[in-house]
């Protein structure tokens, strides 16, 4: 039948998307956010006095990555890159592997929720299509699973193909346990200037590699020395990555289950 193959590649597909997306520690996977959401970080005093008197600019990175490791929650957003393809995200996690945001691939948008290890996705037809079609679905198949997810959120449940690389995504402390797992990336860098991520002070770690290649970690300065944004300019992947909403609820909102469409039903071509 037209849908024998249809939940593994549907599943693969979103997997790939996710895991790309959710992946912020390289700091080297992402593109400008729109500026309505993300103010570029502008030149501002230091607070009085400097919380990180005294310490090296690889000392603030230690400090910054243990803070950041210890969040219960955080919201990530900004454009990211996988295989040349940009990839809008912004999404809040929390440490009891719930998550809930918006995925933007080729003009197109997808909603992602996850709770109790089940995995829900909505997406609108331009998403679906670029998703599939980058991983080489035949289009007979491609146009089938739209026309059968249409409206519907594709339900994802634990054990199913693709359920184990999704849950990560969702997994806080696993996506922060990469967070600067290469202490190698994080040494030789310099301070720059004091500057402000939506209105909160920070510090300006400045890493510079060869080629031209700047990655600029911004680090918050009042609270906890939480990552409050990375850019990376130069290279063959610029971007930037907004973490914000630290320690904040994650509400996720289970969708009904007469809009849902089990993986598992895709063989048979008909909703859960």
């Amino acid at each position: 039948m037209v849908y024998r193959t249809t939940k593994l590649r549907v599943a693969t597909a979103v997997v790939t998307v996710l895991i790309a997306g959710a992946a912020p520690a390289p700091l080297a996977q992402a593109q400008a956010p729109p500026a309505a959401h993300h103010p570029t970080a502008v030149r501002a005093p230091s607070p009085s006095p400097d919380p990180f008197k005294g310490l090296t600019a690889d000392e603030i990175g230690d400090k910054a990555v243990t803070a950041t490791r210890s969040a219960t929650s955080v919201r990530m957003a900004g454009r990211v890159t996988t295989g040349g393809q940009p990839l809008g995200i912004d999404f809040a996690v929390n440490d009891r592997n719930q998550c809930t945001g918006v995925l933007r691939l080729q003009g197109g948008a997808a909603e992602l929720r996850q709770t109790g290890g089940v995995t829900y996705m909505k997406g609108d037809e331009k998403f679906w299509r670029a998703s599939m079609t980058s991983q080489g679905m035949p289009a007979p198949q491609i146009e089938a699973t739209i026309e059968l997810l249409k409206g519907r959120w594709l339900k994802i449940a634990p054990g199913q193909a693709g359920s184990g690389d999704l849950g990560g995504v969702c997994d806080l402390k696993a996506l922060l346990a990469d967070l600067g797992e290469d202490k190698a990336a994080r040494t030789g860098l310099v301070r720059g200037p004091d500057a402000e991520v939506k209105g909160t002070p920070v510090a300006t770690l400045v890493k510079r590699k060869p080629g031209g290649e700047t990655t600029t970690v911004s680090v918050s300065q009042r609270g906890k020395p939480y990552i409050l944004k990375m850019v990376k300019t130069g290279g063959t992947e610029p971007g930037t990555v907004v973490l914000s909403d630290y320690d904040k609820p994650v509400k996720v909102v289970v969708p009904p289950a007469d809009e849902t469409v089990d993986l598992t039903k895709l063989d048979q071509g008909s909703p859960a």
